[in-house]
């Protein structure tokens, strides 16, 4: 398996809210693991919401007893929750903070999603880009409705609205997929800093292309940024069969 992250403050921004964490391998009883959230809220909520989640999660799981990855997904997900919905109780400062997170497991050919937002994850092959995760977002919801259609979206005016993220209500539904991935694949973890700056089609053309993972890691995030960086861009590559195809 090879990996890149990057995450990048982008040229509109003045705080990067935006926090990642990969781990080729094992955490706690979890053979791998990979989160990215977007953090939302005043002065410095957000960042504080999105490294709080991925920090908590991650201790969680180390100590977790769950082999099943979605299992252990799910809890730690509502347990970082239910304690930063505590923290903004608590601090007035950090009323209505909240996060988007999309945490990834691969074991073998077996790919393991969680998401709660709208950051994504997408498998990306020579036969295409695929969506995994489902964006909790009001113009995901307009489009579904038939309200809107999906070229609208990019730049609709409430596009940056979730209707579900971690950390605002005491208790939050979560989304999980299991995917089978074979070798060729990539998988793509990303805030919306990414997404809604690059088409699909183009990221998919760079992931595809000749660099090394690192190499199309940089190119993405500098892609995003000369469309305009209008927001914080993170971008988590993995290419979980890299040792097969290069034997």
């Amino acid at each position: 398996m090879k990996t890149f992250s990057m995450t990048h403050i982008g040229r509109r921004r003045e705080m990067n809210q935006d926090y990642l964490f990969t781990s080729e391998t094992a955490v706690g009883n979890l053979p791998s693991l990979f989160l990215v959230a977007d953090g939302m809220g005043g002065h410095a909520a957000g960042d504080y919401a999105s490294r709080f989640t991925v920090e908590t999660m991650t201790e969680h799981i180390r100590q977790s007893e769950q082999r099943e990855p979605v299992a252990a997904l799910r809890e730690a997900v509502l347990f970082a929750n239910g304690l930063l919905a505590e923290a903004a109780c608590a601090d007035c400062d950090k009323m209505g903070m909240g996060t988007t997170i999309v945490a990834a497991v691969i074991a073998d050919e077996r790919l393991y999603t969680a998401n709660v937002g709208d950051s994504r994850l997408y498998v990306i092959s020579e036969e295409g880009i695929t969506q995994i995760t489902r964006d909790h977002s009001l113009v995901e919801e307009m489009i579904r409705l038939g309200e809107m259609r999906p070229e609208q979206a990019k730049n609709h005016p409430d596009r940056n609205i979730i209707t579900r993220a971690v950390g605002v209500m005491p208790e939050v539904a979560v989304d999980f997929f299991e995917t089978r991935l074979v070798p060729g694949d990539y998988v793509l973890l990303c805030t919306d800093g990414l997404t809604n700056m690059i088409e699909d089609a183009v990221i998919r053309e760079i992931v595809l292309g000749r660099e090394e993972i690192a190499g199309k890691v940089k190119k993405l995030v500098e892609t995003a940024n000369e469309n305009g960086g209008r927001d914080n861009i993170t971008v988590v590559l993995i290419e979980p069969f890299s040792e097969d195809l290069n034997r």
